[in-house]
């Protein structure tokens, strides 16, 4: 379908390098103990998840990017074009933000490392080679 695009790296939370191995230890962002925890390598084509101390204060402002187009596709839509109260859509934004916090980090650390990490045939082929069994 996407394989071989950022686009399905980022939606199938996958390694940006090779496609095959998960990019978070857990499929499940709302395992709110583990939403956070990525693997340090992939288990499929060792590539380095965790670059330098620090790397992912940047997707800090990709988290930031998707909230304010989140608000202002919701102030648009419900206040501009249907006429809603401002005060109705805040009370509906704010605990949407709260309740899409782990999508929003995990999406945002997925682009933020597919800035960086390009897609790699050769790479992909030999992962696909080892991958490891899941049980």
């Amino acid at each position: 379908m996407l394989k071989g695009t950022k686009i399905y790296s980022i939606l199938a939370n996958k390694c940006p390098r090779c496609h095959e191995g998960d990019f978070f230890q857990i499929r499940n962002p709302y395992d709110l103990k583990n939403f956070d925890k990525l693997h340090d390598r992939c288990p499929c084509c060792d590539e380095n998840f965790v670059r330098e101390p620090g790397f992912y204060i940047g997707s800090m402002y990709i988290s930031y990017a998707l909230s304010t187009a989140l608000t202002v596709v919701t102030f648009v839509l419900f206040v501009v074009l249907l006429g809603c109260d401002v005060l109705s859509v805040l009370y509906v934004l704010l605990p949407a933000f709260v309740f899409l916090l782990p999508v929003s980090f995990r999406t945002a650390r997925l682009i933020w490392i597919n800035i960086f990490v390009r897609y790699n045939r050769q790479r992909a082929q030999q992962a696909r080679q080892r991958k490891p069994e899941v049980a």
